[in-house]
């Protein structure tokens, strides 16, 4: 385990900390690791466990691999980082920043890729908003009862950039360090276009998946499927137009065609959580989204029906843990 005492900035060589070993943060971390970076991830005492244990192992269409995870557990972390990656569920960020603001140093970059924009506001108000950068991450990769992260497809992106589209001297140095790590890394001047994009995209997969019970393939053979999926697609766009990111034509063009294929397995990993009684993004992902359609007067009438039906499970699930 890593000494949280060390003092872990460096300008020649970026120390990084991955807050989180799931879904995410485990896969894109042991990527990290496996390529030779110097990364540690903040952990919780019953996930440092089973890693220190069994090591960090994955499972992918790229090659698996197990590494020994150099591992901080929270409330030990007493010094600084030059990166900073947040990869937690967003119902979790308030909790994380408690463990890892004794790692934000003056320079350190934050990079958060957590989904809604939500986040951006919860970090920028914590710690400034010029430590905060923008990211997008696109896997779909879960976790097994053993521990091990389990690749679902192969997709693997990482995009990030300054909110305010500058290429500065610390995005490139960040790009420095995230690529050639086995998975697709980009320095995006757009990076705000490109999170309203996702969450477009998340809103409309999650909503249809978790209203429907269903998959996109099951969904668009029923009666007027494709029909729901389009309308839901067209209300969080919509959304995304009066706020200034009207989604590019060909995202609108890719995205439609991925919610109305005709037997396509896909689902959303809210919906995936959904079936396996876990807790879910809704106010993040659809909710944050229904309270901003509402401020510009936005029609989102499929939206606030998902929101709602969701907020029902999320209530009950709360009232049975």
């Amino acid at each position: 385990m890593a000494d949280p005492n060390t003092d872990k900035t460096s300008g020649a060589n970026p120390r990084i900390l991955m807050v989180g070993a799931g879904a995410v943060g485990g896969y894109f971390g042991g990527r990290l690791a496996q390529a030779g970076r110097d990364v540690t991830f903040l952990v919780r005492p019953k996930r440092a466990e089973r890693l220190q244990a069994s090591g960090l192992k994955v499972i992918s269409p790229h090659g698996d691999f197990t590494i020994t995870p150099q591992l901080a557990v929270t409330g030990e972390v007493r010094s600084t980082y030059d990166i900073v990656l947040v990869a937690v569920k967003a119902y979790t960020l308030e909790a994380a920043m408690d463990d890892f603001a004794p790692a934000i140093g003056n320079e350190t970059m934050i990079i958060p890729f957590l989904n809604g924009m939500r986040h951006l506001d919860l970090l920028a108000e914590r710690f400034g908003k010029s430590s905060v950068l923008g990211g997008v991450c696109l896997v779909a990769t879960t976790v097994k009862d053993d521990g091990s992260i389990v690749q679902l497809d192969g997709i693997q992106s990482l995009s990030y950039g300054e909110t305010t589209g500058d290429v500065t001297p610390r995005a490139e140095k960040l790009d420095q360090a995230l690529h050639g790590a086995g998975f697709d890394a980009k320095l995006s001047r757009t990076i705000l276009q490109d999170m309203w994009e996702k969450w477009i995209f998340l809103a409309t997969l999650s909503g249809l998946t978790c209203l429907m019970r269903g998959n996109i393939g099951e969904i668009e053979a029923a009666p007027g499927g494709a029909g729901l999926a389009r309308q839901l697609l067209a209300e969080c766009s919509a959304v995304a137009e009066a706020f200034g990111y009207a989604p590019t034509t060909a995202f609108a063009t890719r995205t439609d065609t991925m919610v109305t294929a005709p037997g396509s397995k896909l689902t959303s990993s809210m919906y995936r959580d959904l079936s396996s009684d876990k807790p879910v993004e809704v106010d993040q992902i659809i909710g944050d989204l229904v309270v901003r359609a509402r401020q510009v007067r936005v029609p989102v009438p499929l939206l606030e029906t998902a929101f709602a039906h969701l907020k029902i499970y999320q209530t009950r699930l709360s009232a049975t843990s």
